[in-house]
């Protein structure tokens, strides 16, 4: 058996001996060795084996966080060429299947190690998939525009020298392109059935379809808030296209590429747009743009055309036949005096029901049939149940009026993961009451002798920062996958602000070691960008610890709902003057007024216990009666 790509002969045995951390190379437990009699009796081994490259290795556009890549390579060497099969890698520890972007190189083009081979969109952000080796693109096994691409399925072969990349052979993409059919069909049968995805692109001129942007990790559907560039406007690289509203934010699309808008297919105001629906058609050259404004709008008309007339035809078939009435509708046939064989029945098994009957006599274009002496008879029996059943229901009516508040994206996933926070999550709840007057005299110190203005909302940020610094189980989460507790490094204090869109939770990042007067500065800014929906994913995505302050509100005390992946959130009411008994001097307890505050903590119970949540509310307690101290 002839090699001439093995560069490593003793590093499978090597590493079954050596323990190795975890940014070193990994491997598969066995390497299988694969042998095929051809006509000429070559043989190939494959060795199969996966790397993890460095954290900068490869950098995304949302996701830069990722904590391990990982690259699926194949050998394969025989007498004749030398190649590697480069498979699709798991770029994310949940990643199962890919989708092809584009490519960054062609075919024949030389390859560097760390040039960028392709845009790989995985289930959390479009990321960049960078070669380890250097020698030269081959063949690409999967086009641009793949969808679907399982991981470990080969993309692309590559050669070390440019003479091998006629040798290639062409079975190796065979078993690829047999595939490719299978995910055309399923991605068809995915899309809506809309103008936007029935364009014919073999009649239109060179065009870029941009689709709906992941921008967040958990974002599978956005909203078109608006357009900045309109058809026909001239779009730069770093243009901004339009704005999205997410689950999280309403964040800016901007183009890649230059070029013209050609046709907006999502129109501004679209509402669950999903992730990869086509948004938008550029083209390269002004030229153009007729052209695909003429393609999309014919096409669309032809397809609307269609539905209407077959939808006539059904409604003609359906008006003759109605198996049964059902006897509300019998009741307003015989009270209107109606020819039962004119009206539509739209209920299972051709059934006649109320509804039918009522937007008919909406709509004005029936006209009562002659009523036999039976049915006048049947007609003034019913007509008083009728009358007194449709009063009764028009003073409900009355009194049950109610008008549709429309939810945006992000109140909708609020809704969504507080549900399951409060379903999933075992919640335990720790109260206490702490005197607020040291916090008030060093906040007045503050003004009056530096002329330095926080908020008593950015001093609590702190004290909970240097609790949470003194209590570091308390700064944890539950892993659910491994079933235990993690400790956090940081200490990020995500803080709950209001907006029209509904909550957002900016983040303080390393609260334990910034002063009082950064927090605040900090507070302000994100708040100013959350109300007006700048916020950059960065800023809102993560933190090890909540707090929602309802005090400016009359609001006492209340429970909040611990934002998952988080263990804990701390609800902060107004603060109360109250009468408590202080000790004198002299040893004599005498009345005096305090401002107190009621601090409620919620905690995940699989990771506080009542150790924790003591040890965590006393140090609170500390901080808040010795207030000064944080200053140190």
């Amino acid at each position: 058996m002839a090699l001439s790509r093995l560069r490593h002969p003793l590093f499978s045995r090597s590493l079954r001996i050596l323990s190795f951390s975890t940014r070193s190379l990994s491997r598969t437990s066995n390497s299988t060795i694969f042998s095929a009699a051809a006509q000429s009796s070559i043989s190939l081994l494959m060795l199969m084996f996966i790397r993890p490259t460095s954290c900068s290795g490869i950098t995304g556009i949302n996701d830069r966080s990722l904590k391990s890549k990982w690259t699926d390579i194949k050998y394969f060497s025989s007498s004749e060429s030398s190649y590697e099969v480069l498979g699709m890698p798991a770029l994310s520890p949940t990643m199962t299947q890919g989708n092809i972007a584009k490519w960054r190189k062609k075919e024949g083009e030389k390859i560097e190690v760390g040039d960028v081979l392709c845009e790989i969109e995985t289930d959390k952000a479009t990321l960049e998939f960078e070669s380890l080796e250097e020698g030269f693109l081959a063949k690409i096994l999967v086009p641009e525009g793949s969808k679907d691409v399982p991981v470990g399925q080969p993309i692309a072969v590559t050669v070390e020298d440019e003479k091998d990349i006629q040798n290639v052979p062409a079975s190796v993409g065979g078993q690829v392109e047999e595939t490719k059919p299978a995910q055309q069909d399923v991605t068809d049968e995915r899309k809506p059935e809309s103008t936007s995805t029935m364009i014919n692109a073999s009649e239109l001129p060179p065009h870029a379809l941009l689709e709906m942007p992941a921008l967040s990790p958990t974002m599978n559907q956005g909203n078109i808030a608006k357009w900045r560039k309109q058809e026909g406007d001239k779009i730069e690289v770093g243009d901004i296209l339009c704005e999205i509203e997410t689950d999280k934010a309403t964040l800016e699309f901007e183009t890649l590429e230059e070029g013209y808008l050609a046709k907006i297919l999502a129109p501004e105001g679209s509402k669950e747009v999903a992730v990869g629906h086509p948004i938008a058609i550029t083209v390269e050259d002004a030229s153009d743009i007729e052209a695909i404004k003429n393609s999309v709008n014919s096409s669309s008309t032809n397809q609307q055309k269609a539905p209407q007339h077959d939808t006539k035809s059904e409604v003609k078939a359906q008006k003759t036949k109605i198996a049964r009435i059902s006897p509300a509708a019998k009741l307003l046939i015989a009270e209107y005096g109606l020819d039962a064989s004119t009206l539509n029945a739209t209920g299972h098994y051709g059934t006649l029901l109320k509804g039918d009957v009522l937007s008919e006599i909406k709509s004005g274009k029936l006209s009562p049939k002659p009523a036999s002496p039976k049915e006048k008879v049947l007609s003034s029996q019913s007509h008083q149940q009728v009358a007194a059943s449709r009063e009764s229901k028009s003073n409900l009516g009355q009194s049950d009026s109610y008008e549709d508040f429309p939810n945006s994206q992000i109140r909708k996933v609020i809704a969504k993961r507080l549900l399951e926070s409060k379903q999933n999550t075992p919640h335990l709840y720790l109260s206490s009451d702490i005197i607020l007057d040291p916090l008030l005299s060093l906040r007045k110190d503050l003004k009056e002798q530096y002329d330095v203005k926080v908020s008593v909302n950015d001093i609590i940020i702190k004290v909970v920062a240097a609790a949470l610094r003194n209590v570091p189980e308390a700064n944890a989460y539950w892993n659910v996958e491994k079933g235990e507790v993690v400790l956090n490094d940081s200490v990020d204090i995500s803080i709950a602000v209001a907006t029209d869109k509904g909550l957002m939770t900016p983040i303080i990042k390393n609260a334990d070691q910034k002063t009082i007067s950064a927090i605040s500065s900090e507070v302000k800014e994100l708040a100013a960008k959350a109300r007006d929906g700048k916020l950059k994913p960065q800023e809102f995505q993560g933190g090890t610890f909540s707090i929602s302050n309802l005090g400016m509100f009359p609001v006492d005390k209340f429970c909040a709902i611990i934002n998952p992946p988080q263990a804990c959130i701390l609800a902060v009411g107004r603060g109360n003057k109250v009468v408590e008994p202080v000790l004198g001097d002299d040893g004599v307890e005498k009345p005096s007024i305090a401002t107190k505050l009621n601090l409620t903590l919620s905690a995940d119970h699989r990771v506080f216990d009542g150790k924790v949540g003591g040890a965590f509310l006393s140090s609170l307690q500390s901080n808040f009666s010795d207030i000064r101290r944080l200053l140190l």
